[in-house]
């Protein structure tokens, strides 16, 4: 049984979702590809031979950090929006290695990525296949007290 907001009774926390979550990983791309042009000099400019792989590495990197430490990458802090676990907790560093391990799996697999994308706009609670494997839900950040 999730703990989480019921879309339901608090549709506040699924408000806009869809269209956040798009740009937020719109603003992490960006930042992923910044970062890695960044470090690009650090690997005597070998990365360039492996640019994609090098992009992945470092987003996986990043994604888990990011969410690890505020359960939001900072394109969903900028978007105001956070992931929860089936509790309704931030993310520990097992939840985001997995919700990272799930989301690299899907953007390899484009039908995998495709069902995500239809399911982020017709679920109540605005899930992809990852987060409903976990359980894990995307909301409006709260306001703090």
């Amino acid at each position: 049984m999730t703990q989480t907001p019921d879309p339901d009774l608090h549709p506040q926390f699924y408000d806009g979702i869809a269209g956040k979550r798009l740009l937020a990983w719109i603003v992490d791309v960006v930042l992923i590809v910044g970062f890695c042009l960044l470090l690009v000099p650090f690997t005597a400019f070998t990365a360039l031979f492996f640019f994609p792989f090098f992009m992945l590495v470092v987003g996986f990197a990043y994604r888990v950090a990011t969410l690890t430490s505020g359960s939001a990458t900072w394109g969903m802090r900028l978007m105001a929006m956070e992931l929860r676990d089936h509790r309704d907790r931030p993310f520990d560093f097992m939840t985001a290695l997995l919700h990272t391990i799930g989301y690299s799996l899907s953007m390899t697999v484009t039908i995998i990525q495709v069902v995500s994308a239809v399911l982020i706009c017709t679920t109540a609670r605005r899930q992809s296949l990852t987060d409903m494997a976990l359980g894990t839900v995307p909301v409006n950040r709260r306001l703090s007290r």
